[in-house]
Protein backbone atom coordinates (compact mmCIF):
# COMPACT_ATOMS: atom_id res chain seq x y z
CA UNK A 1 0.00 0.00 0.00
CA UNK A 2 1.38 3.17 -1.44
CA UNK A 3 1.36 6.96 0.47
CA UNK A 4 -0.51 5.67 3.80
CA UNK A 5 -3.23 3.57 2.30
CA UNK A 6 -5.15 1.50 4.01
CA UNK A 7 -6.12 -2.25 3.66
CA UNK A 8 -10.27 -1.62 3.68
CA UNK A 9 -12.55 -4.78 4.13
CA UNK A 10 -16.55 -4.33 3.69
CA UNK A 11 -18.00 -4.53 6.94
CA UNK A 12 -21.33 -6.57 5.15
CA UNK A 13 -19.47 -8.59 4.21
CA UNK A 14 -17.66 -9.36 7.47
CA UNK A 15 -20.84 -9.96 9.21
CA UNK A 16 -22.27 -12.28 6.73
CA UNK A 17 -19.00 -14.42 6.17
CA UNK A 18 -20.24 -16.47 8.93
CA UNK A 19 -23.61 -16.84 7.91
CA UNK A 20 -23.31 -20.03 5.55
CA UNK A 21 -21.54 -22.14 7.57
CA UNK A 22 -23.32 -21.60 10.72
CA UNK A 23 -26.24 -22.23 8.50
CA UNK A 24 -24.91 -25.70 7.35
CA UNK A 25 -23.05 -26.88 10.11
CA UNK A 26 -26.66 -26.16 12.11
CA UNK A 27 -28.97 -27.88 9.73
CA UNK A 28 -26.38 -30.89 9.60
CA UNK A 29 -25.91 -31.66 12.95
CA UNK A 30 -30.01 -30.52 13.59
CA UNK A 31 -30.71 -33.35 10.68
CA UNK A 32 -28.43 -36.09 12.04
CA UNK A 33 -29.50 -34.59 15.50
CA UNK A 34 -33.14 -36.12 14.47
CA UNK A 35 -32.07 -39.76 13.94
CA UNK A 36 -31.00 -39.74 17.45
CA UNK A 37 -33.80 -40.27 20.21
CA UNK A 38 -31.85 -38.47 22.65
CA UNK A 39 -32.96 -38.31 26.45
CA UNK A 40 -35.86 -35.83 26.13
CA UNK A 41 -37.00 -37.39 22.69
CA UNK A 42 -37.14 -35.86 19.55
CA UNK A 43 -40.48 -33.89 19.71
CA UNK A 44 -38.97 -31.69 22.95
CA UNK A 45 -35.76 -31.51 20.97
CA UNK A 46 -37.20 -30.20 17.89
CA UNK A 47 -39.31 -27.37 19.44
CA UNK A 48 -36.61 -26.62 22.07
CA UNK A 49 -34.63 -26.30 18.85
CA UNK A 50 -37.44 -24.29 16.89
CA UNK A 51 -37.34 -21.62 20.23
CA UNK A 52 -33.62 -21.39 20.37
CA UNK A 53 -33.58 -20.80 15.91
CA UNK A 54 -35.93 -18.00 16.74
CA UNK A 55 -33.68 -16.40 19.43
CA UNK A 56 -30.60 -16.65 18.57
CA UNK A 57 -31.73 -15.36 14.80
CA UNK A 58 -33.26 -12.50 16.93
CA UNK A 59 -29.75 -12.09 18.62
CA UNK A 60 -27.60 -12.38 15.86
CA UNK A 61 -29.89 -10.22 14.09
CA UNK A 62 -29.63 -7.18 15.89
CA UNK A 63 -26.69 -7.20 18.49
CA UNK A 64 -24.65 -4.95 17.72
CA UNK A 65 -26.70 -2.37 15.23
CA UNK A 66 -26.33 0.92 17.47
CA UNK A 67 -22.58 0.71 17.60
CA UNK A 68 -22.77 -0.31 13.43
CA UNK A 69 -24.97 2.79 12.90
CA UNK A 70 -22.79 4.98 14.90
CA UNK A 71 -19.98 4.27 12.58
CA UNK A 72 -22.17 3.94 9.61
CA UNK A 73 -22.58 7.85 10.18
CA UNK A 74 -18.91 8.50 10.83
CA UNK A 75 -17.97 7.42 8.16
CA UNK A 76 -15.08 8.81 6.06
CA UNK A 77 -14.42 9.20 2.30
CA UNK A 78 -11.97 6.43 1.08
CA UNK A 79 -8.95 7.49 -0.16
CA UNK A 80 -7.09 6.86 -3.42
CA UNK A 81 -4.57 5.22 -2.19
CA UNK A 82 -6.63 2.64 -0.07
CA UNK A 83 -7.23 -0.59 -1.02
CA UNK A 84 -10.16 -2.43 -1.17
CA UNK A 85 -9.94 -5.87 -0.46
CA UNK A 86 -12.08 -8.78 -2.52
CA UNK A 87 -15.04 -10.04 -0.94
CA UNK A 88 -13.43 -13.52 -1.40
CA UNK A 89 -9.93 -12.74 0.13
CA UNK A 90 -12.74 -11.01 3.70
CA UNK A 91 -14.67 -14.35 3.84
CA UNK A 92 -11.64 -16.64 3.22
CA UNK A 93 -9.89 -14.73 6.46
CA UNK A 94 -12.90 -14.97 8.04
CA UNK A 95 -13.43 -19.17 7.66
CA UNK A 96 -9.84 -19.70 8.43
CA UNK A 97 -9.56 -17.54 11.29
CA UNK A 98 -12.83 -19.63 12.67
CA UNK A 99 -12.50 -22.86 11.40
CA UNK A 100 -11.69 -24.62 15.08
CA UNK A 101 -14.62 -22.97 16.62
CA UNK A 102 -16.98 -24.39 13.75
CA UNK A 103 -16.03 -27.53 13.84
CA UNK A 104 -16.04 -27.32 17.87
CA UNK A 105 -19.32 -25.64 17.64
CA UNK A 106 -20.53 -28.94 15.02
CA UNK A 107 -19.34 -31.28 17.39
CA UNK A 108 -20.49 -29.99 20.29
CA UNK A 109 -24.21 -30.07 18.56
CA UNK A 110 -23.95 -33.29 17.58
CA UNK A 111 -23.20 -34.65 20.86
CA UNK A 112 -25.68 -32.88 22.62
CA UNK A 113 -28.44 -34.64 20.46
CA UNK A 114 -27.98 -37.63 22.89
CA UNK A 115 -29.63 -35.42 24.87
CA UNK A 116 -31.80 -32.94 23.05
CA UNK A 117 -32.02 -33.98 19.66
CA UNK A 118 -31.84 -31.06 17.28
CA UNK A 119 -31.58 -28.43 19.41
CA UNK A 120 -28.15 -27.08 19.50
CA UNK A 121 -28.00 -27.61 15.64
CA UNK A 122 -30.98 -25.43 15.29
CA UNK A 123 -29.18 -22.82 17.59
CA UNK A 124 -26.41 -23.00 14.87
CA UNK A 125 -28.78 -22.24 12.02
CA UNK A 126 -30.55 -19.61 13.84
CA UNK A 127 -27.44 -17.56 14.49
CA UNK A 128 -26.45 -17.99 10.78
CA UNK A 129 -29.68 -17.19 9.71
CA UNK A 130 -29.36 -13.79 11.81
CA UNK A 131 -26.16 -12.79 10.56
CA UNK A 132 -27.30 -12.90 7.07
CA UNK A 133 -29.85 -10.88 8.27
CA UNK A 134 -27.88 -8.27 10.10
CA UNK A 135 -25.94 -8.10 6.53
CA UNK A 136 -29.63 -7.67 4.39
CA UNK A 137 -29.98 -4.60 7.13
CA UNK A 138 -26.80 -3.17 6.29
CA UNK A 139 -27.44 -3.58 2.49
CA UNK A 140 -30.55 -1.70 2.88
CA UNK A 141 -28.91 1.20 5.16
CA UNK A 142 -25.71 1.23 2.45
CA UNK A 143 -28.16 1.46 -0.62
CA UNK A 144 -30.51 4.44 1.32
CA UNK A 145 -27.10 6.23 2.22
CA UNK A 146 -25.47 5.11 -1.37
CA UNK A 147 -22.60 4.50 0.45
CA UNK A 148 -20.71 1.59 0.77
CA UNK A 149 -19.13 0.88 4.67
CA UNK A 150 -15.53 -0.51 4.62
CA UNK A 151 -13.67 -1.43 8.03
CA UNK A 152 -9.56 -1.25 7.92
CA UNK A 153 -8.73 -4.99 8.05
CA UNK A 154 -6.04 -4.06 10.45
CA UNK A 155 -8.61 -3.13 12.97
CA UNK A 156 -10.80 -6.53 12.66
CA UNK A 157 -9.64 -9.12 15.61
CA UNK A 158 -7.10 -11.89 14.23
CA UNK A 159 -9.43 -14.26 13.33
CA UNK A 160 -10.53 -11.29 10.81
CA UNK A 161 -14.44 -11.04 12.49
CA UNK A 162 -15.45 -8.35 14.82
CA UNK A 163 -15.88 -5.26 12.52
CA UNK A 164 -17.62 -3.16 15.39
CA UNK A 165 -15.24 -4.08 17.91
CA UNK A 166 -13.63 -2.24 20.65
CA UNK A 167 -10.75 -1.79 18.38
CA UNK A 168 -12.49 -0.38 14.89
CA UNK A 169 -12.70 3.27 15.50
CA UNK A 170 -14.21 4.72 12.15
CA UNK A 171 -15.48 3.43 8.88
CA UNK A 172 -14.57 4.24 5.56
CA UNK A 173 -17.36 4.64 2.83
CA UNK A 174 -17.04 4.58 -1.13
CA UNK A 175 -19.92 4.47 -3.87
CA UNK A 176 -22.43 2.18 -4.76
CA UNK A 177 -20.33 0.69 -7.75
CA UNK A 178 -17.14 0.09 -5.60
CA UNK A 179 -15.64 -3.59 -4.77
CA UNK A 180 -17.12 -6.50 -6.06
CA UNK A 181 -19.70 -7.32 -3.39
CA UNK A 182 -23.08 -6.02 -3.71
CA UNK A 183 -24.81 -4.45 -0.69
CA UNK A 184 -25.34 -6.59 2.13
CA UNK A 185 -22.10 -8.24 1.46
CA UNK A 186 -23.25 -10.68 -1.25
CA UNK A 187 -21.76 -11.16 -4.46
CA UNK A 188 -22.48 -8.84 -7.09
CA UNK A 189 -24.42 -10.11 -10.05
CA UNK A 190 -22.99 -8.93 -13.56
CA UNK A 191 -25.43 -8.11 -16.25
CA UNK A 192 -25.47 -10.66 -18.45
CA UNK A 193 -23.29 -9.46 -22.34
CA UNK A 194 -25.77 -9.44 -25.15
Amino acid sequence: MARGGQGLARVAVVVRAGAAPLWWCGVFAAGVGVLVPGLTGRRIGVLAGAALFIVAGAVAATRGRRRLRELGRGAARAGKHDVLQDRAVTVRGWRRGHRWWLLLAFVVALGSSFAVPAAAGLLLAGWGTGLRLKAAWLGRREREDEALLWVRVDWLDRRGGRPAGKTVKAYRSTGIAAGDAAPGGARRRTAALV
